[in-house]
């Protein structure tokens, strides 16, 4: 018997980091890391989809009331003939007309789009008892590419380029499986003890605690300060050090000008960062590219992604040699399949990908993606960033080992399904917590108690 979607629930769910400092950077100094969640229901219970995209706060409710279009849509469909050509189930969903209208794969609608697309694949997963990993890496070279829809991207890879990229890249797959499964496929760096609002101590005690958790990556956020983040990057060095393996890593959260991010990262330039994430806008693929021109002598790399919208605008970042790191975002684009193509994309550019995961949700993402990419794409280790915050939320959560390895999710499904106690305390706005005092000074909650509508009531007197 087939599997039948009967329903959908919705969830608005947020984490009050403003509180600790958790996720600030110069662009974002009170973000409260947030999940808007869906959970596809069938009439196989063990077999329900989980879905989440990232924000960090305000504006979740809208990306929620956007992901009711696409839960419509896939009531009453059997999960069978949506993964049968999932490629093509993926177009069908971005071609209603009036939804490409105010997001034509961008945007809020593009966020709760690949929340849906996600909670399907969830579902296909768990419904062959697989991690997500493993399904994919388990199909063909033309099964995978058939997943992409290839309109925009035939100018800079075609269909059949992608299929001859993957069965070159297919040999030594077996062992890279073993090495997979031996958790050793996957290494991470960490953001955890950089976030732009915290002290000179916090900072210094996390550093060296995700030291001795076999971390040798470490991400700082820049932007707010010049001698505030030079006394930072020197603090962080003297932890580190320079010729111990260690790599340091900045980001500024799209907060210069082209013209600042020059100046302002050559100035940075004595803490040999490997590279600096998001110096401009992230729709700026020419900035970007001036940028890393400029910084070449220097031996800082440029990356960006997790802003970067679609697929094709990441052609463009690619293909014109705008950035040196490929920064893949799990929530931002629509969906695996979206990612599968930024994927092969940057195999063709020989680019690495380091997905963005500084977020709630994400690490349990891409853990999956970067398996993917090694085991089936390029072929290579590349790392991956992993925050330590909210995993316990998680039913599957991801997790390090002591070499700062991703341990290989194993569990069927795509691993950000919620325990549900974490929506009796924090769906927003009947949650315990945000119906406490302890909520009261958080801003989301004044804004609500001031009288903020819901969507619809509008200009009503």
């Amino acid at each position: 018997m087939p599997t039948v979607i009967t329903g959908y629930t919705i969830k608005d769910l947020r984490f009050p980091t403003s509180l600790s400092g958790d996720g600030s950077d110069a662009m974002n100094k009170d973000g409260d890391y947030s999940s808007a969640y869906i959970i596809l229901h069938t009439d196989n219970q063990r077999v329900n989809g989980h879905g989440m995209t990232f924000t960090i706060g305000r504006g979740n409710d809208i990306v929620c009331y956007a992901m009711q279009y696409f839960g419509e849509r896939l009531k009453g469909k059997a999960l069978e003939s949506l993964v049968t050509d999932i490629g093509a189930t993926w177009r069908d969903m971005v071609s209603d007309s009036q939804l490409r209208w105010i997001g034509p794969e961008k945007g809020v609608i593009h966020l709760a789009l690949g929340a849906c697309v996600n909670a399907i694949w969830d579902m296909w997963a768990k419904s062959v008892e697989k991690p997500l990993w493993r399904l994919v890496a388990d199909f063909t070279p033309e099964e995978l590419v058939s997943c992409v829809d290839w309109r925009y991207l035939t100018d800079a890879l075609t269909p059949e380029e992608a299929v001859a990229m993957l069965k070159k890249t297919a040999a030594g797959k077996e062992e890279r499986i073993v090495e997979t499964l031996a958790n050793r496929a996957v290494p991470t760096y960490t953001t955890s003890a950089g976030w732009l609002g915290y002290s000179d101590e916090k900072m210094q005690s996390l550093l060296t605690e995700t030291m001795n958790l076999g971390f040798k990556h470490f991400k700082v956020k820049v932007g707010g300060n010049l001698a505030r983040d030079q006394h930072r990057l020197k603090l962080v060095r003297d932890i580190i050090g320079y010729d111990s393996g260690n790599q340091l890593m900045i980001d500024a959260n799209q907060v210069w000008s082209v013209p600042k991010a020059i100046e302002y990262v050559k100035q940075l330039a004595e803490f040999k960062p490997w590279f600096i994430e998001e110096p401009t806008s992230p729709d700026d693929i020419l900035g970007h590219l001036a940028i890393k021109k400029a910084l070449l002598a220097d031996g800082i790399k440029v990356a960006t992604g997790e802003m970067c919208q679609n697929r094709t605008m990441f052609k463009q970042f690619l293909a014109s040699g705008a950035i040196d790191i490929c920064q893949v975002d799990s929530c931002r684009l629509g969906g695996v399949n979206e990612v599968l193509a930024v994927l092969l994309l940057a195999k063709k550019f020989n680019v690495p990908v380091v997905p963005h995961s500084g977020g709630v949700g994400l690490p349990e993402y891409t853990q999956h993606l970067s398996t993917i990419d090694y085991v089936v794409i390029s072929g290579e280790k590349s790392i991956l960033e992993y925050v330590t915050h909210l995993h316990e939320w998680f039913k599957h959560p991801s997790e390090v080992d002591q070499t700062g390895h991703i341990i290989t999710p194993l569990d069927p499904g795509y691993s950000v399904e919620v325990k549900p106690e974490a929506f009796d305390i924090y769906e927003f706005p009947t949650g315990s917590f945000w119906t406490s005092p302890e909520a009261d000074n958080i801003e989301d909650k004044i804004i609500l108690n001031g009288g903020v509508r819901k969507i619809g009531e509008f200009g009503k007197p």
